[in-house]
């Protein structure tokens, strides 16, 4: 991944993308926003206890170093719920940005518009098909992994917009890695189907299991870019659940300009 400074925020690339110049894409990391406390500093979510003043203005920050003020989110919820972006209808609205509905994956082939997600822990995967100009940007935690949200992204883009999966570019951003992905209790929680990627100490490689989902579902392994870069072990530059408890959420960020 390639660190990134813009308008005041710093945030990381995937090499694979950053060659769009139709795309902007970023994954945020913590700092250079206003929060403080154990959501120091650029925590973009409400509802954890953060100012929602400072929150919006964190958002600010995302929306400068994107190039525009039109930040979508949805109501994650840690399903497989995939939303397509239909410009001007919303099902809500959270603080001053949009939110397109509840669901943990967001697509979209509309111009202008920036799809975001809000992470911790869970993996950002984001998807681009150049041929079709369509995004996705997937919020992708354990119980979103195992019910396959990856793969049936690629195939609602592929539903809706005629994309061909062997034209798809992957980025799989910093989350939980198998070092730190610890599941006692992973024979209620997890498939067997799963336990292949289980490795010692009841830890799981779940970077692994999206990549061959991604893969299954048609697109191809060297265009499937993986940060290889563990949240709990870089509370420094990312928040995260497991590390910290009680902590705030960075920012996954793509659109077409």
């Amino acid at each position: 991944m390639i660190l990134t400074h813009k308008n005041g925020a710093s945030f990381y690339r995937f090499e694979s993308l950053a060659g769009f110049s139709e795309i902007r894409h970023g994954i945020f990391t913590r700092h250079f926003g206003c929060s403080t406390g154990p959501f120091e500093s650029l925590n973009v979510s409400f509802g954890l206890g953060d100012k929602p003043a400072q929150v919006r203005e964190n958002r600010q920050v995302i929306a400068r170093a994107m190039g525009s003020n039109d930040l979508i989110f949805a109501q994650q919820v840690h399903g497989d719920q995939v939303l397509i972006l239909n410009p001007g209808k919303f099902a809500g609205n959270e603080g001053s940005q949009p939110v397109l509905g509840t669901g943990d994956a967001l697509v979209t082939n509309a111009s202008g518009k920036f799809i975001t997600i809000q992470l911790a822990d869970c993996q950002s995967i984001l998807l681009y098909d150049a041929s079709r100009r369509v995004v996705a940007n997937i919020h992708s935690g354990w119980r979103s992994s195992i019910r396959n949200i990856a793969g049936r992204t690629v195939h609602i883009m592929q539903k809706h917009f005629k994309c061909h999966p062997a034209d798809i570019m992957a980025g799989i951003g910093p989350s939980l890695g198998p070092c730190c992905a610890e599941f006692i209790h992973y024979r209620k929680e997890i498939p067997e189907i799963f336990w292949q990627y289980k490795t010692a100490n009841n830890h799981f490689d779940f970077w692994s299991i999206s990549r061959d989902q991604l893969a299954d579902a048609g697109v191809s392994r060297e265009n499937i870019e993986v940060s290889n870069v563990c949240t709990r072990c870089n509370t420094a530059l990312f928040f995260s659940y497991r590390g910290e408890g009680k902590t705030g959420r960075f920012a996954a960020v793509i659109g077409l300009v």
